[in-house]
This record gives structure tokens, C-alpha cells and sequence, in this order.
């Protein structure tokens, strides 16, 4: 078995929560997709839609390898508005998910064909911190991706219940109830 790079690993593991992200729609309905799920109005599409932007941006723009795909929120500005955290009625399941898939092959391509320590250029950071290299803004990008992949995951477990990939290896219903009740107990314990 041959070693990796670093840039394999970091994709291997981008990758891994890109597939946990796209999941998260798997037999979700179209109003369960969008509605705000969280006092700040965290959905499972527009976390879709977000990373859509992050992955075109940080490892596309920032890179000096725009996409060719243009997203209309960051063309129009609307993201600095939280644009990108929402699928608007007209936007389509379909169109989102395949600008997200889009934009992640363009960073692949970028990532396999820049050194990790190729230079960015991050305009909306900081002047100090604006420049930067690809390895930052890749590390970066899976952190970020890793995160909302988790807020998935919590999101769609309070929409129907559904946990993360590996739920069901842990047991079934009366597994999972008894369990929860246990920590349940323990939070009683301190109650005020």
C-alpha cells in the first residue's frame, strides 16, 4: 500500500463529510429541506448552499482558480446578507446540490493541481491575514465542512429522528430510548 499526501488525506477526509452534508437530504421533503430548524434558521439545504460558496470560494477564487460555475449570491453580494445560508422558493433542490457537487470537483481539480503551499488571496479576511496558501484554506475548508456536516446530522435527527450513518450499528429503538434516558436521569440530578 503506497503513503498519501497530505492533500489526499485532507481530500479523503473532505470527502467523507461532503457524503455526510449530501445524506442529510436522503428522503427529506422539500419542506423539511428548507425550513429554519434552529432560532438562527439553520436548514439542511442551505447548509448545502453555504458550502456551495465556501468550497468555490476558498479553494476556487482564493486560489486564483475561479469556477466556472458563478454562484448568483456571491456575484450579486447577497451573501453578505446570509443569502447563502437559505434556498430561496425558486431554487431548486436539484440546481443547489449540483452546484455544491460542481464546486467541490472544481476544488479537487485545484488541489490536484496546486502545491499545498501555492499562494491565496483571501479579500474578504483582514489585511494582515489575507494572504495565505492553499494548505490553509484547504484545512480550512474541511474543518468547515466537517461542522456543518455534524449540524446535518443534529438537524435531521430533530426532524424525523434519523441519526448519523452509524445510528442503527448501535442498537435499535428500545436501545436508543434507554440509553437517552440514562442521560436524562443523570441531567435530573441538577435540576435546580
Amino acid at each position: 500500500m503506497g503513503e498519501t499526501t497530505i492533500a489526499e488525506d485532507l481530500l479523503h477526509y473532505l470527502q467523507q463529510s461532503r457524503d455526510t452534508v449530501l445524506r442529510g437530504l436522503d428522503g427529506l421533503g422539500e419542506y423539511d429541506a428548507r425550513r429554519p430548524l434552529t432560532p438562527s434558521g439553520s436548514n439542511v439545504l442551505g447548509l448545502i448552499k453555504h458550502l456551495a460558496g465556501v468550497e468555490s470560494g476558498y479553494l476556487g477564487d482564493c486560489a486564483g482558480r475561479p469556477s466556472p460555475v458563478r454562484l448568483p449570491w456571491v456575484e450579486d453580494g447577497s451573501i453578505w446578507d446570509g443569502a447563502d445560508m437559505w434556498a430561496t422558493a425558486e431554487q431548486s433542490r436539484g440546481h443547489l446540490v449540483g452546484l455544491y457537487r460542481e464546486a467541490c470537483a472544481h476544488s479537487d481539480r485545484v488541489v490536484a493541481e496546486l502545491p499545498l503551499g501555492a499562494p491565496a488571496h483571501v479579500p474578504w479576511w483582514p489585511p494582515h491575514r489575507r494572504d495565505t496558501t492553499l494548505g490553509h484554506l484547504l484545512a480550512r475548508v474541511v474543518a468547515e465542512t466537517a461542522q456543518h456536516a455534524g449540524h446535518v446530522d443534529v438537524l435531521r435527527e430533530g426532524v424525523d429522528g434519523r441519526g448519523g450513518p452509524d445510528h442503527d450499528a448501535f442498537g435499535d429503538a428500545e436501545h436508543w430510548a434507554a440509553y437517552v434516558g440514562r442521560i436524562q436521569a443523570a441531567a435530573d440530578e441538577h435540576r435546580g
